[in-house]
C-alpha cells in the first residue's frame, strides 16, 4: 500500500523541503535507492519510501528487517552546506524528529541517547545515516528511518527492546480507559491501525524544520533544549560502557556536538561520543 499518496495534503510549508517523494512495494534498501537517485543528481530533500526492504540495514552491518504491511521505511537525500565532519549531528536530528512527531501523535515518547526514539521503555524506530563523497570533494549524505508503525509481533530477540506505535497507542489506551484520542488518530480504538501517511507526515514536517535550525549552524545549537527537554535518561544515573573500562554516572545532557554530558562520581563532567562508548540505563534499555 502506498502510504506517501496523502503526503502533499498534510505536509504543509515542509512540502517545499521535499521536492520529489517516491514510493517503491519492495525495494533493496531505501538508502542504496537514495544513493542511486544522488548519482543521477536528485537534489536535497529528495526522498524514497518503501513498503518492504530485502536488504534493510542498521548500524554497524546489521540487517534491519523491514516486513511489507506494517512500518515505515525511508531515506532523505542531504547536500548540506557544512563541513563533513558535522555530518554525524543528523543521525540526532531524525532521533529528536522521530520523538517530536510521535508526542504530536499523544505519545510519552522520548529520546535515548543518541538517537533512539522510545515509548513505554521501548524502541520504535532504526536510524541510519550514511556520508557519501562524490568527485571533486564533494559529498552527500543519506538519511534513512525505519519506523514500527502497526508491526505487533517481533523476533525473539528484540522483543523486550522494541515496539510500535500502534502497540504503544493500545498500551496507552489500556493504561487510561475513556482517555481523550491522540490527534492523529481521532477515533482510535485498541485494534486500530495507524494511518501511516499521518505518522510519516508528521517526521517529515519536524526534521524539515529541524534540519533547518542545524545547517543555519552546522550543529545542535540550536536544538540542544529541544533534544535534552526529551532525553528520557537526563538527570538519571547510567552505565557508561567504555572499552577502557565501564564507569557510572549521571547524565546531564548533550553539547552542541551531539556528545553527552556525564558527571562521574567524583563530580567531573566530561563528554562521550556515541562512536566510541554506549550508554545503558541501570535497571533496563533505557
Amino acid at each position: 500500500m502506498d502510504y506517501t499518496r496523502k503526503l502533499a495534503d498534510n505536509l504543509g510549508e515542509a512540502d517545499a523541503f521535499y521536492p520529489a517523494i517516491y514510493f517503491g512495494e519492495s525495494v533493496d534498501s531505501t538508502n542504496e535507492w537514495i544513493k542511486r537517485l544522488a548519482r543521477e543528481g536528485a537534489p536535497r530533500g529528495t526522498t524514497a519510501c518503501a513498503e518492504e526492504q530485502t536488504a534493510g540495514k542498521g548500524r554497524s552491518g546489521h540487517v534491519w528487517v523491514s516486513p511489507a504491511g506494517e512500518n515505515i521505511y525511508f531515506s532523505i537525500l542531504l547536500r548540506p552546506s557544512f563541513p563533513p565532519e558535522k555530518a554525524p549531528g543528523l543521525t540526532l536530528v531524525m532521533g529528536l524528529s522521530v520523538t517530536e512527531a510521535l508526542q504530536r501523535m499523544g505519545l510519552p515518547a522520548g529520546i535515548k541517547w543518541p538517537n533512539d526514539a522510545v515509548t513505554g521503555g521501548k524502541k520504535v524506530c532504526g536510524i541510519l545515516t550514511e556520508l557519501m563523497v562524490e568527485p571533486g570533494s564533494t559529498y552527500y549524505v543519506v538519511v534513512g528511518t525505519g519506523i514500527n508503525v502497526n508491526q505487533t509481533l517481533f523476533a525473539e530477540e528484540i522483543s523486550r527492546t522494541a515496539t510500535s506505535v500502534r502497540l504503544a497507542l493500545r498500551e496507552k489506551l489500556e493504561a487510561v480507559p475513556g482517555e481523550s484520542q491522540p490527534a492523529a488518530q481521532p477515533d482510535a480504538t485498541m485494534d486500530d491501525l495507524v494511518d501511516r501517511s499521518q505518522v510519516l507526515a508528521e517526521v517529515l514536517k519536524r526534521f524539515a524544520e529541524n534540519y533547518a535550525a542545524y545547517e543555519k549552524t552546522g550543529d545542535l545549537t540550536g536544538l540542544i533544549d529541544s533534544y535534552n527537554a526529551l532525553l528520557v535518561n537526563r538527570g538519571r544515573q547510567v552505565r557508561i560502557e567504555d572499552p577502557k573500562g565501564p564507569y557510572l554516572a549521571v547524565s546531564r545532557g548533550i553539547d552542541a556536538t551531539g556528545a553527552l554530558l556525564v558527571e562521574k562520581e567524583n563530580g567531573e563532567v566530561v563528554a562521550v561520543d556515541s562512536g566510541e562508548v554506549s550508554v545503558r540505563g541501570l535497571y533496563g534499555y533505557v
